[in-house]
């Protein structure tokens, strides 16, 4: 049994390393990270992973993980490889899921057509174009598909496809391991209570990431 975790230049790194810490000890699964071409991939900053496995050598997976970036939003607009490869394995896998706007590229793929998704707040109403129906919940399950919103959320994703996979029991275990017991310094971190200048600093500063201004 096999969980890949996606990797593209410019995901966000904690999407992809909260999940994996929460998954890679699950008995009877290998874990791999999966890109277009194997090898090093940055995430747009000072840091870079290595991808054992290209697209290619990779047919099918028991469990496919894809973060999220702002990278994210422009490969799910513009399809492509990665695209067509998660189209491709999604009917296949047990368990399809994403992280923050990694759930726009599960919608580009097909995955999410008349499914409730969430995604990270900025992107809500993108979830609509991919024939999804958006969640304000840190975590949403579908079927075989889990999608978590922003980054942190990706934590809580884990650890619901933990239990999902072997127990309640060890997805406990595997929080208690990371000491995952959040008690954030402020209550910004939606917003909905975010103080109305943060969330226009914020959202002002992805507006123009992104041409949206």
């Amino acid at each position: 049994m096999k969980i890949a975790i996606l990797l593209y230049p410019g995901f966000t790194a904690l999407d992809a390393i909260g999940p994996y810490h929460a998954l890679a000890g699950t008995p009877g699964y290998e874990f791999t990270f999966v890109a277009e071409h194997a090898g090093p991939v940055g995430n747009g900053g000072s840091f870079t992973m290595e991808a054992p496995t290209g697209i290619d050598e990779l047919d099918t997976v028991d469990v496919l993980l894809v973060p999220g970036g702002i990278a994210a939003i422009q490969l799910a607009q513009d399809g492509g490889p990665l695209i067509d490869w998660i189209r491709h394995v999604h009917p296949n896998t047990q368990w399809t899921t994403s992280v923050c706007t990694g759930a726009l590229m599960l919608g580009a793929a097909g995955c999410l057509q008349g499914a409730p998704a969430t995604t990270h707040w900025y992107c809500m109403d993108d979830l609509i174009a991919y024939g999804a129906t958006p969640v304000e919940e840190r975590v949403v399950e579908y079927g075989k598909i889990i999608t978590s919103a922003g980054v942190s959320a990706g934590i809580d994703m884990g650890l619901t496809l933990a239990e999902r996979l072997v127990s309640t029991e060890h997805a406990q275990a595997v929080q208690l391991d990371m000491e995952y017991d959040p008690a954030p310094p402020f209550d910004s971190g939606h917003p909905r209570s975010a103080p109305p200048q943060v969330y226009a600093h914020v959202k002002g500063m992805y507006d123009q990431m992104l041409g949206r201004a």
